[in-house]
Parts: C-alpha cells; structure tokens; sequence
C-alpha cells in the first residue's frame, strides 16, 4: 500500500492460497480499502512497530487485523496478546481468520481480546462470502476507536 493515511486492512496469513482467496473476495465486495499482506506473526509485529523492512512506513495503523492463528514463527495467538497488551496497539480491531475449530484456540482467542472468530470455510464459495462480510463490517460498517489518548502529565 501507498500514501500515509486512509483505512487499511492488515492480513496476516502465510498460506498463499488464503492470502489470494482473501484478496479476491475483498476485491470482489468493492471494498476500496488497501490490503497489507504480511506471511508470519514475527512479520506482523515488526509491520505494527515499525521495525526492519517496515522502519519506514508511515501510514497510521490498520482498520482491522485479520489474523491467522497457526503461523510460523510467532503463532496469532502470541501476536493477539501482544497486541492487546500495549496501550498504543490494543484498539485496533482484532479478526481471527482461522481453519481452527479447536475450542482451546477460540477460548484462548477471546481471553486474549480478539473482536471476532472466524472459521475458514472449506467451501470456496462460502470462503469468499465469509471474507467479503468481514470486509464490509470491519471495512465500512464499523466505527474504529479513536486513537489511544496520552495520559496528562500530571
């Protein structure tokens, strides 16, 4: 993505084929929001801080994350806590976009602050209409949190 502000989805996936799914269905719905694609939790994080090959970027943070659990590196789970940890990031909507069932990972998921659960469906067709609902809710619908406030010196 280009330009330093706007609304943008982050998506954090490293199957190539959801990533190219999740792209057409986005595509598909009209949605005029930009899509950062980033392959692995360690490379969301370094997206999200500003760190490595994303030192420079200058566009605000995401609309929405949506957020793959089992990733290499550091999983979606680590990332959502991390996240939700730090008072400048734990606003930024939190979208599990997952093939988990596991209700270990929904339970932990919720525990940890993620806005909503998705399974992946196994049908493409319902694939696409998953992605593109959560495209338009989290992309138009949704009113995002104002930005964290500094505390006051006080």
């Amino acid at each position: 993505m280009n330009g330093t502000s706007g609304k943008y989805i982050l998506l954090a996936e490293d199957n190539p084929n959801d990533v190219e799914l999740t792209l057409a269905a986005l595509a598909d719905s009209h949605m005029i929001n930009p899509v950062e694609v980033v392959n692995d939790g360690a490379e969301a994080l370094d997206f999200l801080y500003r760190r490595g090959k994303y030192a420079g970027r200058t566009q605000g943070d995401p609309t929405v994350i949506l957020l793959d659990i089992k990733m290499p590196k550091v999983d979606g789970l680590e990332v959502l806590r991390i996240l939700k940890g730090d008072e400048n990031l734990r606003l930024i909507p939190v979208v599990m976009l997952t093939s988990s069932r596991e209700e270990a990972d929904l339970a932990r998921s919720y525990e940890s602050g993620v806005n909503a659960y998705v399974v992946k469906p196994l049908n493409f067709d319902d694939f696409i209409r998953a992605v593109r609902e959560i495209g338009l809710f989290w992309g138009f619908l949704n009113e995002p949190s104002p930005a964290p406030r500094k505390p006051e010196p006080g």
